[in-house]
């Protein structure tokens, strides 16, 4: 297929998009890509998630395909000819590594969120706990997926849930900074911290991941304020 057959909207800053993006360069396919206003979105967003009106939408033919999980999983079935498979062979190991996706959208995500919401010391302390305890899970997660002679979640190669968790780490970085915390460490998440070196350096990864500075910027001008300042109307 032509590049003009696939197209993704997206915004540069958001760890969904990246999601998508990854699995597109782990397939080889070409792409238009239409960086979003979400202050103004585009008519062709609107229409082409018309339930959510949300990012990323990937149109493959004409026909909009909605929300990252998702669309990844599309990805692996359309193009089952290039590259390896994104989601594992196995059925159960498949449902293992779609809970975890899931896990990492429902608890981790929304924890992240809840960090630059937080108000005061103690409430950003117990924040930062409850997040590293979610990780020390994502670790016994990755020892028992790929043990510890692998690198990834997926094996010898990134899978669904290395793109669901990996899109995250440009965002983790920036609340390192921004809150003078540590979030993955060695001494309580050692294959985690392999894992997401490993993971920044892959080939498909490498040139998809936001730049930290420039996310740091963003983050801490508008993201931060702004989810402050919605979280004292509460």
């Amino acid at each position: 297929m032509g590049k003009g057959d696939v197209k993704l909207l997206g915004t540069w800053p958001s760890p969904f998009v990246t999601r998508v993006k990854i699995a597109l360069k782990l397939k080889s396919v070409d792409y238009e890509y239409q960086e979003e206003n979400l202050g103004s979105k585009s008519e062709l967003l609107i229409k082409s998630n018309p339930v959510y009106k949300k990012i990323p939408v990937l149109l493959h033919g004409g026909k909009p395909i909605c929300e990252s999980l998702i669309i990844v999983q599309y990805i692996d079935e359309a193009w089952t000819d290039i590259g390896s498979s994104i989601l594992p062979c196995d059925p159960y190991d498949r449902a293992v590594a779609r809970f975890w996706a899931a896990y990492v959208d429902d608890k981790i995500f929304p924890t992240i969120r809840g960090l630059g919401m937080a108000k005061g010391e103690e409430a950003k302390a117990a924040v930062v706990k409850e997040l590293k305890d979610g990780l020390v899970l994502l670790e016994e997660a990755l020892l028992k997926s790929s043990g510890k002679a692998k690198p990834f979640f997926g094996g010898d190669e990134i899978g669904y849930l290395d793109i669901a968790f990996g899109s995250l780490l440009a965002w983790f970085k920036v609340m390192e900074k921004y809150f003078n915390v540590k979030l993955l460490e060695e001494a309580t998440t050692p294959r985690l911290v392999s894992w997401a070196d490993s993971f920044c350096k892959h080939r498909a990864v490498k040139d998809e991941l936001p730049d930290t500075h420039k996310l740091f910027e963003l983050a801490q001008n508008v993201m931060f304020p702004r989810w402050q300042a919605a979280a004292a109307t509460n």
